[in-house]
């Protein structure tokens, strides 16, 4: 099948995949300028961390392309507004974090405006073009951890959509069945805005991979009636010790699998990782507008006078967690040496990905 391409950089426009109209109409979105990019994010139009990462680091591009001034420390300062808004639009992924900070490390040598803009430029490219290649190495890595000839849980959406291309979670399953392992994937539909229903059945309907939809709350019994192999899932933030931030009710699930003797596994790039956060404890986590649980398309579903608290996030210890897949090695328990010592070692980035249509890179446009 063609690649997914849910990101696209122009030179002059960030082009995307709108995720809200997913499946019924595969919509392209044109962000023009940074607060562009940023009610993407917010809107949910664009989603998963690395996605949201790497809109980011291009937000900054566009932000520095659009300001009129040869004063690099006026640009400095617009920058880091700007970079302070775009992290406020999803303050739970650590990607983006990590993007803006790569971003403006790259932008530090430069000695004129022009110079910054193209040092951006190129790094957000590089940061494009490496999170495929990453995906890809994550799968590679995670595929034998999945039982051969079993049945998959997985919970939101860490495909193709939620990166570059390829995805994290998904992309262990996918990989895994690219290797001929005959897995059966089962969703959850994902509460309020339908990730799994609408993103990741999508996304495995489109590989030709066998998938069964529940809804949240059967996973429980799909679990305790030993129906279920392993459980993977993607996040948000990892903390040092290991515990994960990621969309509300993977904690469930991780508690239910940890019950059942069931394997847990979460995969990320080395981008997620936050090791300067000792645990998830104490993490704010971000809550929705209501009327993603109170609406059903047109029509209201609660009574008048009932309050609504859209959790969108939590936590899951890493006590529940089996192992953590990343790019540069699979961790296992104790995880607070384990992450450490991952991120000592040098950065070896997976072999590049020359498609340029995989990547959604212009080539003409970024020289």
């Amino acid at each position: 099948m063609p690649e997914i391409v849910p990101l696209e950089w122009t030179g002059e426009s960030l082009r995307f995949l709108d995720q809200t109209k997913l499946p019924q109409e595969q919509a392209v979105t044109v962000a023009r300028s940074y607060s562009d990019v940023v009610d993407a994010i917010r809107g949910m139009q664009v989603r998963g961390a690395p996605a949201v990462g790497i809109s980011s680091a291009y937000a900054l591009v566009l932000a520095a392309k659009a300001v009129n001034t040869q004063d690099m420390r006026r640009m400095f300062s617009y920058l880091s507004d700007v970079a302070k808004e775009v992290i406020k639009a999803r303050p739970t992924a650590a990607n983006i974090q990590w993007a803006i900070q790569r971003m403006l490390k790259a932008a530090n040598p430069a000695r004129s405006v022009q110079e910054l803009r193209q040092r951006l430029e190129t790094e957000a490219v590089a940061i494009h073009r490496e999170d495929v290649a990453t995906n890809r190495r994550i799968g590679e890595l995670g595929a034998d951890l999945i039982p051969q000839n079993s049945t998959v849980l997985t919970h939101s959406n860490t495909g193709a959509l939620a990166t570059a291309g390829y995805g994290t979670a998904l992309g262990v399953i996918r990989s895994a069945w690219e290797k001929g392992n005959k897995i059966r994937v089962l969703a959850t539909e994902t509460r309020p805005l339908l990730q799994g229903a609408r993103l990741t059945a999508w996304e495995l309907v489109q590989l030709g991979i066998p998938t069964d939809l529940i809804v949240d709350s059967a996973a429980g019994t799909m679990l305790s009636q030993g129906q279920v192999g392993c459980v993977i899932v993607g996040a948000d933030r990892v903390a040092a010790n290991g515990d994960i931030v990621n969309k509300v009710g993977t904690y469930p699930l991780a508690v239910m699998a940890h019950e059942n003797n069931i394997p847990f596994y979460v995969a990320v790039p080395t981008s997620t990782l936050d090791l300067s956060l000792a645990s998830g404890d104490g993490i704010l986590l971000e809550e929705g507008d209501p009327e993603e649980v109170s609406r059903w398309g047109n029509s209201t579903t609660i009574p008048k006078g009932i309050t609504v608290r859209n959790i969108v996030f939590d936590v899951t210890p890493h006590r529940y967690i089996s192992s953590i897949i990343t790019e540069r090695g699979i961790v296992t328990p104790p995880y607070d040496q384990g992450l450490a010592k991952l991120m000592e070692t040098e950065h070896q980035t997976a072999e590049a990905v020359p498609a340029t249509e995989e990547v959604g890179v212009n080539e003409e446009a970024v020289g």
